[in-house]
């Protein structure tokens, strides 16, 4: 069992920039990958960052330039830096580890972006 901790979410302004951390009870470096994936109301979760064991990053099309995945295994913690935010970036985060055919979840951390 992996209990992932999100946390730094809350309201900012268009333009603004927050830094979103998950902490893992265990350590990241084991798993295939750590990623964030966000919901906002009546949508779909979708993969907004992801960070493989080795290192590698991808983001989706609309966090590209602005959002940066990055870890620190000694710390078990996954950070997400998200710059130059938009009223559509607000929805729930949450923090999600690849465990090679089992994922874990945090509890989401809400993210609100005013215009």
């Amino acid at each position: 069992q992996v209990l992932l901790v999100e946390s730094g979410g809350g309201l900012v302004q268009a333009g603004g920039s927050l830094r979103l951390s998950c902490v893992a009870s265990r350590t990241i470096f084991r798993f295939n990958a750590m990623g964030w994936y966000r919901q906002a109301p009546g949508k779909q979760r979708e993969r907004v960052a992801r960070i493989t064991s080795g290192g590698n990053t991808g983001y989706a099309d609309s966090v590209k330039g602005r959002f940066t995945i990055s870890r620190d295994n000694a710390k078990n913690t996954v950070y997400l830096q998200m710059n130059s935010l938009k009223p559509e970036d607000t929805a729930v985060y949450y923090c999600n580890a690849d465990a090679v055919g089992f994922d874990y979840w945090g509890q989401g951390t809400q993210v609100t972006v005013s215009s």
